[in-house]
């Protein structure tokens, strides 16, 4: 279970926060290491933890204020109330159609859909990105951040990708590369954390020795990569565009229909 656990957070971590949908690879590769339960459904979402870890000690002086430098805790501030903003419209569906999406969402073919409907949307957005009108995230406004706030609800497809679904808003409604992928980042810290509070919750906390080793090794793995992915990442949209991504995931997509038609 160690070694699951080792290769689910390598996923996670890589995956995270790329446009390409962290919970589709991983209920893929659940299926293919026969990693399947309830247990391995709460692993998932627990180890995200790890990859949030990841994104505060990457952005930490843009995400706590500085006490003795007031203009800064004025910007972090304002900050926070965009992302809370941002994410209450995924919040309160999450909570309330949980169960349903569990039920019909969570397998390999609708994963492999939501991959490819994902991959059409971020082409259409890249190719809108002559439109850019924002650079930096302290100049986003609270409409802004419930319009990407409201895209990120279409992350409750498990296929489609917290992250492309959020980084795609931020580019139709004109931010930049660059701005779309932090805010991404920064609304990923309380949705991911409230997803992963309420599993253990509905859990019980009702787990073994070795889940509770297990889950501490598949966080801890996924901050380790994550860390790494973020600042690869934030380099890589300075220079390049997001196609590539939008590519992998048709090709992913048609590998994963095919394997589950035969």
């Amino acid at each position: 279970m160690i070694l699951k656990a080792i290769i689910l957070g390598i996923i996670e971590g890589l995956t995270e926060f790329l446009p390409i949908s962290s919970t589709g690879h991983l209920i893929i590769a659940n299926k293919y290491i026969n990693f399947t339960g309830e247990f391995a459904n709460v692993f998932d979402v627990v180890i995200q933890v790890g990859a949030i870890l990841a994104v505060i000690f990457y952005f930490w002086n843009k995400i706590f204020p500085s006490f003795d430098d007031k203009k800064q805790a004025k910007r972090v501030y304002s900050l926070w109330f965009k992302v809370v903003v941002g994410f209450l419209p995924a919040a309160v569906l999450g909570f309330l159609f949980e169960e349903k999406i569990d039920q019909y969402l969570f397998n390999p073919t609708s994963v492999a859909i939501a991959l490819i409907f994902g991959a059409i949307l971020l082409i259409i957005a890249e190719n809108r990105l002559k439109r850019v009108r924002i650079n930096d995230t302290d100049k986003m406004g609270y409409t802004d951040a419930a319009l990407v706030g409201l895209f990120q609800c279409l992350a409750l497809w498990p296929g489609m990708s917290r992250s492309a679904s959020t980084i795609i808003g931020g580019l139709l409604i004109g931010l930049s590369r660059e701005v779309s992928a932090e805010f991404s980042f920064f609304l990923a810290i309380p949705t991911l954390v409230g997803a992963s509070v309420l599993k253990l919750l509905k859990s019980s906390l009702a787990f073994s020795s070795i889940e509770w080793i297990t889950l501490f090794v598949g966080t801890l793995v996924s901050f380790i990569v994550a860390l790494l992915v973020i600042k690869l990442f934030m380099g890589y949209i300075k220079k390049k565009d997001l196609k590539p991504f939008a590519y992998y995931r048709i090709v992913l997509a048609i590998v994963v229909l095919i394997v589950e038609l035969l």
